[in-house]
């Protein structure tokens, strides 16, 4: 058996469950594709290093475990930065096995040299401003501390990153025992916790309580949990945007979205809760719109791996499948028999503008979309305003993860994302990305590495012809004099159609049109891709646009 850095690389990262690597091969990482092709884990080609570092990512969120991105020097590994810094703000952890030149060369010219000598590019210092752990692994024999230290920084969320120089990689490595990792440690924070539990008995004795869930919880696997908690408290849950999937969407105590995508139900249970629950959220600005004057007159406690960006009673928690059952099982009720209660009712719409532009309407196609999609179905959704469509108007099939890249909110994102989630899954279910035509000229050639490896996965591309958020920003906010983000139109099916002509590919115009395409394109075991035609104009269920455009009309 082979025994070079490589190959001991390698099977650590299938020992710990890792099954793909996703990345770009060259010169500088290409013997880490030789030793994949003698193992059990697949390297995966992807055709731009951001779209491998965020199928890694979206490998990471579906399997609750580690995704790993590979990458090679000079412009590869620049590549990765941006993918890799959704994850460092998402706290999502991802491995990243970069390529270098050789020890011997550098500070001397090497081609692609980052070593931060002689005036290089230092890659440390670059990547570790976007990662938990970064490291140059200098010789053979720090590889194995490297990677142990690696990973337990990314489990405590978010990327790590591994420098490895060509020539380290090459070398013999002597025989070592089995890679192993200890499981991870869960902190309880006994201080912490004790005032948050008394927090929680007293608003329970005296009024109402509202949850707010984020995405920790998908993380943590903690979805049983919160709904058992949620009972226990009988109290109302709404989510951050980032986190649709974590409490289910047809629950009768679901209140919708909180923050500048948000429901009004969401805003009218928390005029009236004596307490409001932050569970693995720190609120950012983009879940928090709208709410802070409401929850500055509440008692804010929260429960997660970070405190709130607003004051609350905070109690840490890495694990919160632990730390959420321990807080159910102490407030539970004993069980009283009772009738199934029916399903949520629709939660209120934001009120936005009419629309009277080409193709469908943000609400409708988004209400059918979800009608057609099966328990079980993972969705990626992209920036822009079709992010914010999906977000508002789209219920979370049960047993599907729901993303959407808030943590720097790049454009493209759900194409890498979905191909990864769909790499781990490979079974029953299948993965939906809904993006705009922005986000697809930027990454959605990565259509072709669904189609490469059959992939069931369908792509939804909202075709307005537009960098439509940035339209309606000049609309509201600069007077409408000119435009930057408008496109000649395109015809993204037809194109997408004669590229991959063995590809399931539809375009529509009309509700009767797009029932008919979901059909076709989720009965399909491959990969599909279906064009929507949309209006630039119209304005999305966004609340910071909503207000302007209130407060324009209030204006004499």
């Amino acid at each position: 058996m082979p025994n070079r850095v490589v190959d001991h690389l390698v099977r650590a990262v299938s020992a710990l469950g890792v099954r793909h690597i996703f990345g770009v091969d060259g010169a500088n990482i290409e013997d880490l594709y030789d030793a994949l092709f003698d193992s059990e884990v697949t390297g995966v080609v992807a055709k731009h290093e951001f779209s491998a570092a965020t199928m890694a990512d979206g490998y990471a969120r579906v399997t609750g475990g580690l995704g790993v991105v590979a990458a090679t020097s000079g412009g590869g590994a620049m590549n990765l930065v941006a993918g890799l810094a959704e994850s460092y703000a998402s706290r999502v952890p991802v491995l990243a096995l970069v390529g270098q030149p050789p020890t011997a060369l550098e500070g001397r010219g090497a081609f692609q040299d980052s070593s931060g000598r002689a005036g290089a590019i230092d890659a440390v210092r670059l990547f570790g401003s976007v990662s938990r752990y970064c490291a140059r692994v200098e010789s053979a024999d720090r590889l194995r501390d490297s990677v142990v230290r690696a990973v337990a920084a990314a489990r405590r969320g978010g990327p790590a990153v591994l420098l490895l120089p060509k020539d380290v990689q090459q070398s013999g490595l002597d025989a070592v025992p089995p890679f192993r990792i200890p499981p991870r440690a869960h902190r309880r924070d006994v201080s912490g916790l004790a005032p948050v539990r008394s927090a929680l008995a007293e608003a329970r004795s005296t009024g109402k309580i509202v949850i707010i869930a984020g995405d920790q919880v998908a993380r943590d696997d903690a979805r049983d949990e919160l709904a058992l908690l949620a009972t226990a408290l009988d109290a109302a849950v709404g989510v951050t945007p980032d986190a649709k999937d974590t409490y289910d969407n047809f629950d009768p105590g679901f209140c919708g979205v909180a923050g500048s995508m948000g429901h009004p139900e969401l805003i009218a249970d928390l005029r009236s809760a004596a307490l409001c629950l932050l569970i693995g959220t720190r609120l950012p600005v983009t879940a928090r719109a709208g709410l802070d004057d409401l929850l500055a007159g509440l008692t804010v406690a929260s429960v997660g791996v970070a405190p709130p960006y607003l004051p609350s009673i905070h109690a840490t928690s890495t694990d919160l499948s632990i730390t959420l059952g321990e807080l159910a099982d102490e407030f539970a009720s004993p069980a009283i028999p009772s009738h199934a209660e029916p399903e949520a009712a629709a939660l209120t719409p934001l009120q936005v503008p009419p629309a009277y532009g080409p193709g469908l309407r943000y609400r409708e196609l988004v209400e059918i979309i979800g009608a057609a999609l099966p328990d079980g179905t993972d969705v990626f959704a992209d920036a822009g305003n079709t992010g914010a469509a999906a977000v508002h108007h789209l219920r979370v099939p049960r047993g599907g993860r729901f993303v959407v890249a808030l943590g720097m909110g790049g454009m493209g994102y759900a194409f890498g994302a979905g191909i990864g989630a769909a790499f781990a899954r490979r079974g029953p279910g299948h993965t939906v990305v809904i993006a705009g035509d922005g986000s697809f000229y930027m990454h959605g050639m990565e259509v072709h590495t669904a189609v490469e490896h059959r992939l069931p996965i369908t792509f939804v591309v909202l075709n307005n012809n537009a960098h439509a958020m940035c339209v309606t920003r000049e609309q509201l906010y600069y007077r409408d004099r000119y435009s930057f983000n408008r496109f000649r139109p395109a015809f993204l099916g037809d194109g997408i159609a004669a590229m991959f002509p063995d590809l399931p590919t539809c375009t529509v115009h009309t509700t009767d049109e797009l029932t008919g395409a979901l059909d076709q394109c989720l009965g399909t075991a491959g990969p599909s891709f279906l064009a929507i035609d949309c209006d630039p104009d119209e304005i999305p269920p966004f609340t910071p646009f909503i207000d302007t455009i209130e407060n324009s009309r209030r204006t004499p």
